[in-house]
């Protein structure tokens, strides 16, 4: 069944772009780690939120993902721009009318 984490990450004024710039950044590891989406965005109501929606072909793909070397590498050079303020969910996709 299809994972899907959706989710907030505030940022520091003035490094929104920095933030989308770093998770928008080609990254092969996500898919083969079992990433299907990977969408970033914003809005001018939030400047200082960036919006993150993933689907994963399972929450332990997910979790595991965590581990990869790349995706640390990111979490690191990101870590500075964000203020620490996150919200989100998490939950199993049941369907849509799409498919």
């Amino acid at each position: 069944m299809t994972f899907a984490n959706v989710g907030t990450l505030g940022v520091a004024p003035g490094a929104r772009d920095q933030v989308v710039s770093l998770l928008t950044r080609h990254n092969p590891d996500l898919q083969r780690a079992g990433c299907l989406l990977y969408e970033v965005g914003v809005s001018e109501e939030h400047p200082e939120t960036v919006f993150v929606t993933e689907l994963w072909t399972s929450a332990e793909a997910h979790r595991e993902s965590l581990q990869l070397a790349s995706v640390q590498a990111l979490i690191a050079e990101a870590m500075p721009l964000l203020s620490g303020a996150m919200d989100g969910h998490r939950f199993e996709v049941i369907g849509s009318p799409l498919h």
